[in-house]
């Protein structure tokens, strides 16, 4: 892992799933294997709503997946339309690093997935990254300076404070960004911490698991989902996150 640069005086750090993308994070295996689909989503749904680990949910994975996914595999799969981001995002991430302000997406997603990603340049680069370690390619010059291996959904929070303590970043200056259950103990450390969190696109499991726990979530943007209420896509589509440079500017300044 390369050193992180030190022009950075705050972070943002976000899930990506239904979050900053309507995609899943094992879209790309229902793409190449369709008859995994229904189970992928399954499995996607227990471990965003705190029902298994995320160490099982990659058990069930491994389980099922007759054979790795290759990065030519991943690249035939986001060249025809398995990447997709909400309105804005590319050019909110670009708009941070622009102020000092290090954007990095924290996610259950696979790690192999943003590296093909960064590699196509459908991103703009990322100074950090914290994601699934179940994919893996080997390393390239487009990959993230800094790419911690996301074991475990409290991994989240372990690597947030970590990239901020490198950076000598007061929690203050933290914002958090998730949409499901499976972001809970990640706003839970950000409460604890004085962090500011953000919902997004957010989901009834997000929503029960920081009432239930006195959480609260400082901004909710996009849609806020209702306990049984399913997605729209259409709703979600309507939001641009470049909205969201008004409230990063009054909780981090500049």
């Amino acid at each position: 892992m390369r050193p992180l640069p030190d022009r950075f005086h705050a972070l943002v750090s976000s899930d990506w799933s239904e979050c900053l993308s309507p995609t899943g994070p094992f879209d790309f295996i229902a793409f190449h294997h369709p008859e995994l689909a229904t189970p992928c989503e399954e499995i996607f749904r227990r471990y965003t709503g705190n029902r298994i680990t995320l160490g099982e949910a990659c058990e069930r994975l491994r389980a099922l997946l007759p054979a790795p996914v290759s990065a030519e595999a991943m690249d035939a799969y986001l060249e025809r339309g398995g990447f997709a981001v909400y309105r804005g995002v590319p050019e909110l991430m670009a708009w941070c690093l622009e102020r000092g302000i290090l954007f990095m997406i924290n996610t259950t997603a696979m790690i192999g997935y943003f590296q093909r990603v960064f590699a196509a340049r459908r991103l703009p680069p990322m100074p950090a990254l914290s994601a699934n370690a179940f994919l893996r390619y080997p390393p390239e010059a487009s990959d993230p300076e800094l790419i911690f291996e996301l074991r475990d959904i409290a991994d989240k929070a372990v690597h947030t404070a970590e990239v901020a303590r490198r950076l000598g970043i007061p929690p203050r200056r933290v914002v958090v960004i998730g949409d499901s259950g499976g972001d809970g103990p990640h706003f839970a450390w950000a409460h604890r911490a004085g962090a500011f969190t953000i919902g997004s696109m957010t989901k009834e499991s997000l929503s029960r698991y920081c009432a239930e726990r006195g959480i609260p979530i400082g901004c909710r943007f996009g849609v806020s989902y209702a306990a049984g209420e399913p997605r729209d896509a259409r709703r979600e589509e309507s939001f641009d996150f470049r909205e969201l440079r008004a409230v990063l500017r009054d909780v981090l300044g500049g």
